[in-house]
């Protein structure tokens, strides 16, 4: 019997909390709001987007000893996600990432205690490397220590996809950018990994034109409220936002990078994979949650006009 095809996503899994102030943040002082405490973690949340699609998805991270972790190892197993690859750090703690939004959702300041991930060793990705090598896609999030990422761009043949994360994360991958088969990079981190200062249409073109000389397969630049930038050889593609109510920003990267994989696996051309990732991402920022209970792929098509 042929085994379905599977997704390797090698990454962070963190315990989020949010803080979401009633009304406008008044700096210094106490704010009335919601505190939300939920699992997260990039690796976390493309995984669970990716089995909330119908993925069959293994998740490669490190746990720490605690009570946080048991509650991540509970949710990964409610959303489907396959842990049977991570592994626990002996009196580790476990990831966490401390937000606060404004009171329209976006993500105002954040503390991430992640020191847990730089046990993402190559040693441990490199026990793993069978489950790796039979995956349909591979996805790094950039958590994940620079000599690891080095190590999976030269050993894994598989097609694997980046998510930078941010500025200074993004250089963790820079030197092997051209081993990836999708990077998804906001304008900051595009401006990192090319060096070109993106001012206007021209330099964003130029911007996206030196990340492909680097051999890298496709860049779906994120624009925030300008959409996204959609490249590969020869060919540019912008796309606007899809029309959503924005509750809470954060996730919906996440989610994005997740409808790229999923528009790879359909075999679908740039177009219409900018399109998958930007109805996964206003799918994402309508929900609370960092991963949107309402993800599928019903609602995904409906949202790119397929339905």
């Amino acid at each position: 019997m042929e085994q379905r095809p599977y997704v390797v996503v090698i990454g962070g899994a963190n315990m989020d909390i949010c803080g979401r102030p009633t009304g406008e943040v008044v700096a210094g002082d106490s704010n009335l709001g919601t505190v939300r405490l939920s699992p997260g973690g990039v690796g976390r949340n493309i995984a669970h987007n990716l089995a909330l699609l119908g993925v069959d998805v293994r998740l490669v991270t490190c746990f720490g000893e605690d009570a946080q972790a048991d509650a991540l190892v509970e949710s990964c197993a409610v959303a489907g996600i396959d842990i049977a690859h991570s592994f626990a750090v002996a009196g580790g703690a476990t990831s966490t990432y401390l937000y606060v939004t404004d009171a329209q959702g976006e993500m105002q300041v954040a503390i991430n205690d992640m020191a847990i991930l730089e046990q993402l060793t190559p040693e441990r990705v490199a026990e793993r490397l069978e489950v790796i090598q039979g995956a349909a896609a591979v996805v790094v999030d950039t958590n994940v220590p620079a000599e690891t990422i080095r190590w999976i761009a030269e050993h894994v043949k598989r097609p694997l996809f980046c998510d930078p994360i941010s500025t200074v994360k993004a250089q963790r991958v820079a030197a092997v950018l051209g081993s990836f088969c999708t990077l998804k990079p906001n304008r900051l981190e595009a401006e990192t990994l090319s060096g070109v200062a993106i001012t206007d249409e021209a330099s964003l073109g130029e911007a996206a034109a030196a990340l492909l000389a680097t051999g890298l397969g496709r860049a779906f630049v994120s624009l925030g409220s300008k959409g996204v930038l959609c490249a590969e050889k020869d060919r540019l593609v912008r796309l606007p936002l899809l029309p959503c109510k924005v509750v809470n920003t954060t996730g919906g990267g996440d989610a994005m990078m997740a409808g790229l994989v999923w528009a790879y696996l359909q075999g679908f051309d740039l177009r219409e994979s900018g399109l998958a990732g930007l109805a996964a991402s206003a799918i994402a920022v309508e929900s609370p949650e960092t991963v949107s209970p309402a993800m599928s792929v019903a609602a995904l098509e409906e949202r790119m006009g397929l339905a």
